[in-house]
């Protein structure tokens, strides 16, 4: 990460490396970076600590382009841990938002575009299942128009502070006929994407990308390297 508080694992490799990532494979990437739970009161310690300071930022990678996804552990029924308030996240994603892009703060990255992402939708019928089949049972920790405003509040506070905004809550909503039961196509367990969903985030959010930030959309970005073909073509 950009501040070098946490020791790194390089995965080097060709193209059977690029596809530890690759959905529906369950590669040895994407389960070497698993690490969930987190609301926006826990995580943020943990995002002041991965930001450079100002006084860093010429020794460190710079962050282009950085995508904030929070609000389906917030949402959680009270009494749960888990649980902040629609104040309270709101609050907190304005101050993640200020310290990259407030001129007074010691993590100012102006050339730093920032995307919020909505929460997902819950099935609420999906959840209360899988839940209960747990040992021992477990009651419902979360309500489907309960997740549904903290979607809204990342809508409001990505306009109030213009920056780029990824409604995946709308995108999975339609896509699902707005029909509750039938998020179970695009969530495995009631809360967490199924590759089907992911699928659906990802083109969401390429299109804000594209739409917003069109300068580091991937389209528009210059390769660091170039491409293997290049250096057949060079070698004959």
């Amino acid at each position: 990460m950009a501040a070098n508080i946490q020791d790194v694992v390089m995965l080097f490799g060709d193209s059977i490396t690029q596809g530890g990532w690759e959905p529906g494979l369950n590669g040895f990437g994407a389960q070497l970076s698993r690490l969930s739970g987190y609301n926006t009161d826990w995580a943020t310690p943990a995002f002041k600590k991965f930001l450079a300071t100002t006084g860093e930022q010429e020794n460190v990678p710079k962050i282009r382009l950085l995508t904030i996804w929070f609000g389906a552990n917030d949402a959680c029924i009270w009494p749960s841990p888990q649980h902040v308030s629609l104040s309270k996240f709101a609050s907190n994603l304005r101050d993640w938002v200020d310290l990259v892009h407030s001129p007074s703060s010691r993590y100012y990255s102006p050339n730093t575009r920032i995307i919020l992402i909505s929460p997902p939708p819950v099935n609420t019928y999906q959840r209360r299942e899988n839940l209960e089949s747990r040992s021992p049972p477990q009651l419902l920790d979360r309500h489907f128009e309960t997740t549904r405003k903290y979607a809204e509040v990342v809508q409001g506070v990505a306009q109030e502070k213009n920056v780029g905004f990824t409604d995946v809550w709308t995108a999975l909503w339609e896509a699902a006929g707005k029909d509750e039961p039938s998020l179970s196509k695009f969530l495995y367990d009631g809360l967490h994407l199924s590759g089907q969903g992911y699928q659906v985030m990802y083109d969401a959010l390429v299109k804000t990308i594209a739409d917003t930030y069109p300068e580091v959309h991937f389209d528009n970005l210059p390769s660091t390297f170039p491409p293997w073909l290049a250096h057949v073509e060079k070698s004959v």
